[in-house]
Formats: C-alpha cells, structure tokens, sequence
C-alpha cells in the first residue's frame, strides 16, 4: 500500500489578507510542482482573498 505523503501531501493555505485564518489541503506533486495560490473565502475579512501555501 501507498503512503498518503507520497504524491499528495498535506498544506496549508494562509490568508494573504493578514487575518492570521488558514485551510488545510491536500495537493498533487505532479501536476501542482509549485506553491499553491487559490482564491478563498476569508470568513475574519469577510471577502474572497488569495490563499497561499506556506511550508
């Protein structure tokens, strides 16, 4: 059996809004080699910002 850390490991997106709020995911090593920016809700800022992964 595979590890879950093989291919698909755990990070952690932060608020680029500076509210200090995080989500947790998981992303593919192949297809998503770099850092990882999505755009989220941000319940503290109450709008859509961009999150970040940070290692």
């Amino acid at each position: 059996m595979a590890k879950r850390t093989d291919l698909r490991p755990v990070v952690t997106l932060q608020s680029t809004a500076g509210t200090g709020f995080r989500y947790v995911t998981t992303k593919n090593r192949r297809t998503q080699p770099d850092r990882l920016v999505l755009r989220k809700f941000d319940p503290v800022a109450r709008e859509h910002v961009d999150f970040r992964e940070t290692r």
